[in-house]
Order: C-alpha cells, then structure tokens, then sequence
C-alpha cells in the first residue's frame, strides 16, 4: 500500500507560474527602482558568505571603494568688489 501526498507534486518553486507570481509580488512591493539595488546588495553578501567558507581573504569593500572615487569640489568664484571712489 502506497501513501498517498496530501500536495500534488507542482507545488513548489519548480513551477514556473509560482515563480513568475513571486517575482510579480517583489515587483509591486519594492518597485522597479529598488530591485536592482536589492540584487546587487544580495549578490554582494552571497559573494561574501562564499568566499568566507572557502577561506578566500578577498576585500571587497577596499576595491569597490578604490574604483570610485569621489570628484573633486568645484574651485570658489572669485568675488568681484566694486571700485572706491576717492573724494
């Protein structure tokens, strides 16, 4: 006798509607500007979390932080005073 799944199989994250749908709902719920920050920040921290248990010594941070420099503050106009009359 074989027991029966109280689920059927499609139930999961195997089906492409269900995944489709998630990805609809983080859609709406953080907007079309949020996401990739979201992505990338994820990724980061995968990359991070990875190469903490494979023991790489990898500093990302410096070298994100090296590649962006910030640019350089304008240089102040110079004031212009009207002449003195002498009487």
């Amino acid at each position: 006798m074989t027991a029966r799944l109280r689920y059927p199989r499609h139930m999961g994250l195997d089906n492409p509607v269900h995944i489709l749908l998630l990805l609809l709902v983080l859609l709406l719920v953080f907007g079309a500007r949020r996401l990739p920050e979201i992505g990338k920040s994820l990724g980061e921290g995968m990359r991070g979390f990875k190469d903490a248990v494979s023991g790489n010594q990898r500093d990302t941070l410096n070298q994100s932080t090296a590649t962006q420099q910030p640019a350089p503050a304008p240089a102040p106009a110079p004031v212009e005073t009207a002449p003195v009359e002498k009487q």
